[in-house]
């Protein structure tokens, strides 16, 4: 997944000494295809890995790289432009981007800790003032600033200092090792999630069904409580059977995860309903959960149903 190792690419670059830059998205205004934290790493040889924008603001953005390992010398770029001509630097409707350029030599050291604390799937902050260039890594604790942008896992700048979250992957942790977690754990990796299978049934989890992935053969609410799902963590119960969904949903219910979705029919959700009203559970409580899961567009493969549950993962998180 080397998209998202944009760190990690820039120093494994200056380690074979090919030469890199970073290259950050600090600020946008107006229409931009990639948000604030976005990041390309260059080599001295004009390689590149991620992206900043849509469009030739890249080959802007490398020439200026290849100019800033040269001095050692970071430097703030700035590109705006009009309707008429956004298309043609890869912004779809216009507007304007700051792009940070850090090359790599004079921050290395920095960059080695920072890789290996995301290695370590520990949060932390990279903080750059943009005055000076003075750098720091900020811990949950150190700074309110990098605390609130860590939780709100969004860049931007905060003063003179422009602040990158840099969070542990979020987690997507299935209940049912399922024909639909096949393809469901796939996708949600190449989203960023750092999944998890829970099935204690032997034939279900058997490593040969989904190899690589880690697959935990305890009773489902007795996984979860291991664990901790917290408020970067998805839920989805896939079984089927209410012996394993049910004890699943009612430790996820009142877990901090930000989403959970089951799957079954209308007929079968409210079956479950029933159940957890017996149990206790209150009526806010039960609307927390998606059912059926995943959006309705119409999926009949384990394949579509896991875009439309990856989807509605998507638009919970986001918002939207």
């Amino acid at each position: 997944m080397m998209h998202d190792q944009i760190p990690e690419t820039a120093l494994a670059w200056h380690r074979e000494g090919r030469g890199a830059a970073l290259a950050t998205v600090v600020e946008t205004w107006g229409s931009a295809p990639r948000q604030a934290g976005s990041q390309l790493a260059i080599s001295g040889a004009g390689e590149i890995m991620g992206s900043v924008s849509g469009g030739c603001v890249e080959g802007a953005v490398v020439v200026e790289a290849l100019e800033a390992m040269q001095s050692g010398q970071p430097r703030l770029l700035s590109f705006g432009v009009s309707d008429e001509t956004a298309f043609s630097v890869g912004l779809a409707c216009g507007g304007t981007i700051r792009v940070l350029l850090e090359p790599v030599a004079p921050m290395a050291d920095l960059l080695a800790e920072l890789v290996a604390i995301r290695a370590a799937r520990r949060p932390v902050a990279y903080a750059v003032d943009l005055t000076d260039w003075s750098r720091a890594l900020l811990s949950p604790g150190d700074a309110a600033e990098a605390d609130l942008r860590l939780r709100s896992d969004k860049a931007g700048v905060e003063g003179a200092r422009f602040i990158a979250p840099h969070n542990p992957p979020l987690r997507l942790i299935v209940v049912g090792a399922v024909h639909i977690a096949q393809p469901l754990v796939a996708m949600a990796r190449l989203a960023g999630y750092d999944p998890t299978l829970i099935d204690p049934r032997e034939t279900f989890g058997a490593a040969e069904r989904f190899p690589g992935e880690v697959i935990l053969d305890d009773w489902p609410d007795e996984a979860l409580r291991r664990l901790a799902p917290d408020a970067r963590s998805a839920i989805i119960t896939l079984t089927h059977d209410s012996k394993l969904d049910d004890p699943a949903i009612a430790f996820a219910l009142r877990s901090e995860c930000f989403y959970l979705g089951c799957l079954g029919s209308k007929k079968t959700h409210a079956a479950r309903v029933a159940r957890l009203q017996a149990a206790g559970f209150s009526e806010a409580e039960i609307a927390r959960i998606h059912a059926p899961v995943g959006l309705a567009i119409g999926a009949k493969t384990p394949a579509e149903i896991a875009i439309s549950i990856l989807a509605q993962v998507t638009a919970v998180l986001r918002g939207a």
